[in-house]
């Protein structure tokens, strides 16, 4: 009797370990890509004739959670929109592309809103570090090449307003 007991034991906690297994395949847990919130809107004037080089529609990053994910699992993005990122105070900051799919240029803006530094084509995915090199408030990120296109320089006026 003890040894049917002891097997019946045995089979009982083989059969509880082996249902409760699961498939060892791995599975990839991906995240939705978010989609984009119109929250406000910028303008990007030149600092030599005051005319508008850029106008867009943005969203705002300024919550941890915001400002560590940023733009991150979009695959795309219209020329005309961008992200935000406002901090409590000026300092220096470093940004990095982890989980950020699509090339973008970040411009750092002093806490005057002027264009203090830039980092042209970030590329997708790299998570070397983008330092501001100086002490900003804010960052912009928008699509790769913009800043090029319209001839952005340091000392350019931003201006926002939420929604």
């Amino acid at each position: 009797m003890k040894i049917v007991k002891k097997y019946t034991f045995i089979l009982t906690t083989i059969l509880a370990i082996t249902s409760s297994c699961k498939d060892n395949k791995s599975k990839t847990i991906s995240t939705p890509e978010p989609p984009f919130t119109k929250e406000g809107t910028l303008t990007i004037t030149k600092a030599t004739d005051n005319t508008v080089a850029l106008s867009l529609d943005i969203e705002f990053a300024e919550t941890d959670y915001e400002t560590q994910t940023g733009l991150m699992e979009r695959t795309s993005m219209k020329e005309n929109q961008g992200m935000l990122f406002i901090f409590p105070d000026s300092r220096m900051h470093s940004f990095y592309m982890k989980n950020t799919k699509i090339a973008l240029d970040i411009i750092y803006i002093d806490e005057n809103l002027r264009i203090a530094s830039f980092q042209e084509n970030a590329k997708p995915l790299d998570e070397t570090g983008l330092s501001s090199k100086v002490p900003v408030k804010y960052v912009l990120e928008i699509n790769a090449g913009l800043s090029e296109k319209h001839l952005l320089e340091v000392g350019d006026k931003i201006d926002f307003t939420r929604l």
